[in-house]
């Protein structure tokens, strides 16, 4: 089990958490955040919770997915599945009140019996939202009223495979133009769409889709598109798709995935992956990819992304299905800080010195973000059932769902309320 003191857990949920970042409270528009990183940096989170845990606010029935959650512009989009249809949603955070429904029919059906519903989240950009379907539907859709700007058949257009568990990378907005692992073939492994008509702009690379979904930002003084695909590191220039580099990083086996968004520190990219592949860290500087250090005994992913803090990482390390640790590394070396057992499979977010892991079985656990070893400092069931999908956290609210339900908590000091 987790280690905590041996205070009961009524003085555990009462122990602080401060939060010493200062700034405004934050939305949460994509996958992993305003930066995709899983850091938070609002200002607003409360120092304690009380003794009955944080209030929840509201608890929503909803349907199939893995999709996490976004809030922007004081709406929460929220993309699952109801019977046969795919279903975009924007809900008032407030309340988890409906306030439009943009729908669509879906015959898609896993080929392990699992979820049948999206697993990439919605991606919102100005004034339009995005989403990618496990069928590789790809949709704009307007974010006021639900209507649907464009449509884009991927699977069909570009011949990509279904995959082991249909698509699942989320796509990312840079400048004019949406990017996506697509996984076509003939040179269409990454494409480039022009986010207002869907417009095909560039194509790039032969690499196979991952569920790993892509990062953009400057690196030795260029912009590039960071993706991790089912073949390993793909660094492209987002307005020609140009490749500037690359390296294989995937399983011997078949049987295998990348899942975690790579995590640009800096001038370096780390990328991590289960299946005997492991982690390695790469420095881009100098217009040469270099290797610094690569292990299977470090931080390896199987989905989970991990976040940082002043040169060192925490995240989930095994395969889910064995049972995972929790653990801390140094980024520079990759050497081991700590771990921490009992954890079976959960997501990671940082929030100024502390993390919120929200562990597979539903509950939410603080604890301190330090390499000189894990301290739990609070602790509450949030949800029942499995967690897969990644929270949202904005505006000083956590939402977070499993298969059939999402629910909204509040975090933030009482006052702020």
């Amino acid at each position: 089990m987790v280690r905590t003191s041996a205070v009961c857990s009524g003085l555990l949920l009462l122990l602080a958490w401060l939060l010493p970042c200062a700034g405004r409270a934050e939305d949460w528009p994509q996958l992993l955040g305003p930066r995709r990183d899983g850091t938070y940096q609002g200002g607003d989170l409360a120092a304690a919770w009380p003794e009955e845990g944080p209030r929840m606010v509201w608890r929503k029935e909803i349907g199939y997915g893995f999709s996490n959650p976004v809030v922007a512009n004081g709406r929460l989009i929220l993309f699952h599945r109801v019977g046969n249809e795919e279903l975009v949603e924007a809900l008032d955070p407030e309340t988890g009140d409906t306030i439009w429904t943009f729908r669509y029919a879906t015959t898609y059906r896993d080929g392990f019996g699992f979820d049948p519903g999206p697993r990439a989240s919605p991606v919102v950009a100005g004034s339009q939202i995005y989403t990618f379907s496990p069928q590789g539907i790809l949709h704009c859709i307007r974010f006021n009223d639900g209507k649907k700007v464009w449509r884009r058949d991927t699977h069909q257009e570009f011949g990509a495979d279904k995959g082991f568990f249909g698509a699942a990378s989320t796509p990312v907005v840079e400048g004019a133009r949406l990017l996506l692992n697509v996984g076509g073939g003939d040179g269409a492994g990454i494409v480039a769409f022009d986010k207002d008509t869907g417009r095909t702009l560039w194509q790039a690379s032969d690499d196979e889709a991952s569920y790993s979904s892509p990062v953009v930002a400057d690196i030795a003084g260029e912009r590039l598109a960071v993706f991790f695909t089912r073949e390993g590191l793909q660094a492209v220039v987002p307005n020609n798709g140009e490749i500037r580099h690359s390296l294989r990083w995937r399983a011997r086996s078949h049987a295998s995935v990348n899942a975690a968004i790579p995590l640009v520190i800096g001038n370096r990219v780390f990328l991590s992956s289960s299946y005997r592949t492991g982690a390695t860290l790469l420095d881009l500087g100098g217009g040469q990819l270099k290797q610094l250090w690569s292990s299977d005994d470090a931080l390896s992913n199987h989905y989970a992304t991990n976040v940082h803090r002043d040169g060192y990482l925490y995240g989930f390390h095994g395969r889910q299905e064995y049972g995972q640790v929790f653990r801390s590394i140094e980024l520079a070396t990759g050497n081991l800080q700590w771990e921490q057992r009992g954890f079976r499979a959960g997501t990671v977010t940082l929030a100024g010195d502390r993390l919120l892991i929200l562990v597979e079985n539903g509950e939410l656990v603080v604890a301190e973000a330090s390499p000189e070893g894990f301290r739990s400092l609070a602790r509450r069931k949030v949800l029942d059932g499995t967690v897969r999908a990644y929270p949202a956290l904005a505006q000083g609210r956590l939402y977070a769902r499993n298969e059939s339900r999402l629910v909204c908590v509040d975090l933030r000091e009482p006052a702020s309320r």
